[in-house]
């Protein structure tokens, strides 16, 4: 069966999955972003920007990611378990194949800045690489407290040339460099491309974001039948705003494949501000320009999240993801911070790949479902690879799993 139709005839123009989506930003900005849409609608039909995006991909990022079978992991659990290497991608995962879409876009639109949130600091690596390709300025907000846990990435950011711009209201996480972004487009929206780092904010964005990282699905489906003769019975992928998710999950979702999104649980499922679980706590509601399931208080605004994946920190979630909730295509489900952490230390010792805590949590739950599902094949997505993670991992977790320095 075709795995185009749920996704090509979503969103509306208005850019709705089902009831999510749309776009709520000021008339101003809306016109801005109607810009956008129009450019980005026209430049996905040119085929001399599709070359040229295929060209970066192939001979810059490296792809396709290899698909491998972790022998040792399923000998162990009793499924055959696959992952789809998106870590192996220059600078690290997923984040390269939309910052590459988006950089070029800008350019093409005769903007002179690209600005971006970022979290766990992949996507403003990812971003600030394609701007230095492209020979645009960069601007990346980030938290202070992700500033301090990712210091790595940080680091290469400002190597790239990139300016990182500390969000100090909150939590100092992903939402308030989501914020504190906002407010560094809204002051000049005509010279700046704000370059979102997921399937998240108002339309075009989770529709532009999932269309560029569905490369990841259509490389792994056929990547798969290759390696053994059918489809995959399960894919699992984590999901904070989603975009790794929705790149895998776009070529399958009109398959006989069950698929499962990761959030994260945090410390505890069960109290407000302890996890970051939007599709297992959350209720619908509107946040950054878009309507979608939402963590929130009383009165509707963002309620304070956590994760121990500074990356999935973020207490809303891409629209597509809540209508694929609502029509049960994608069960939705969550890992604490602590399977998450001994997964990390536990892949890197029997696979001999040291994951991103985000994609740890992908992994444990593969595990908890190779228990489940014995002799069934799981293909994972793992997103993004753990150098930027590893320090805080040895300094927090290093004790408890085994690794001292």
């Amino acid at each position: 069966m075709s795995s185009n139709g749920l996704n090509s005839s979503m969103p509306d123009e208005k850019g709705y999955f089902g009831e999510y989506g749309g776009s709520f930003i000021p008339p101003q900005l809306q016109v801005i972003m109607d810009e956008i849409t129009d450019s980005y609608l026209k430049i996905k039909e040119d085929s001399n920007f599709l070359e040229e995006l295929q060209d970066l991909y192939t001979h810059y990022v490296g792809r396709p990611s290899p698909i491998f079978f972790a022998k040792n992991l399923s000998k162990k659990y009793g499924a055959n378990i696959y992952f789809k290497r998106e870590d192996l991608n220059h600078t690290g995962a997923h984040k390269i194949n939309h910052c590459l879409g988006e950089a070029l876009l800008a350019k093409k639109m005769g903007k002179k800045k690209l600005i971006a949130e970022t979290g766990a600091g992949q996507h403003g690596v990812a971003l600030a690489t394609a701007a230095a390709l492209v020979g645009l300025e960069c601007d990346i907000y980030m938290g202070e407290v992700d500033i301090a846990k990712e210091y790595p990435n940080v680091v290469r950011m400002h190597i790239l040339g990139a300016k990182v711009i500390p969000a100090t209201h909150g939590r100092k996480t992903l939402k308030e460099a989501v914020d504190a972004a906002f407010e560094g487009y809204l002051k000049d929206p005509v010279t700046q491309f704000y370059a979102i780092g997921s399937v998240v904010g108002p339309h075009p964005f989770p529709m532009m974001v999932r269309d560029f990282q569905s490369i990841v699905g259509k490389e792994a489906r056929i990547q798969f039948q290759e390696m053994t003769g059918k489809l995959p019975d399960n894919i699992v992928a984590c999901v904070g705003g989603g975009s790794n998710a929705m790149g895998i999950f776009s070529a399958f979702l009109n398959d006989d494949v069950n698929l499962y999104g990761v959030e994260p649980a945090g410390r505890n499922l069960e109290v407000m501000g302890e996890h970051a679980a939007t599709m297992t706590k959350g209720k619908v509601g509107v946040m950054h320009g878009f309507k979608s399931y939402m963590l929130a208080d009383e009165q509707g605004e963002p309620e304070e999240v956590y994760s121990v994946a500074s990356g999935l920190d973020y207490p809303s979630v891409g629209p597509q993801h809540s209508y694929l909730k609502d029509i049960k295509r994608v069960n939705y489900v969550t890992i604490n911070d602590e399977e998450a952490m001994e997964t990390f230390f536990g892949l890197s010792k029997i696979e001999g790949i040291i994951p991103a805590i985000e994609s740890a949590h992908a992994v444990a739950y593969a595990i908890k479902l190779a228990k489940e599902k014995p002799n069934s094949t799981i293909l994972v997505n793992l997103s993004g690879r753990g150098d930027k993670d590893i320090d805080f991992a040895v300094a927090n977790y290093g004790k408890r799993f085994g690794v001292e320095i």
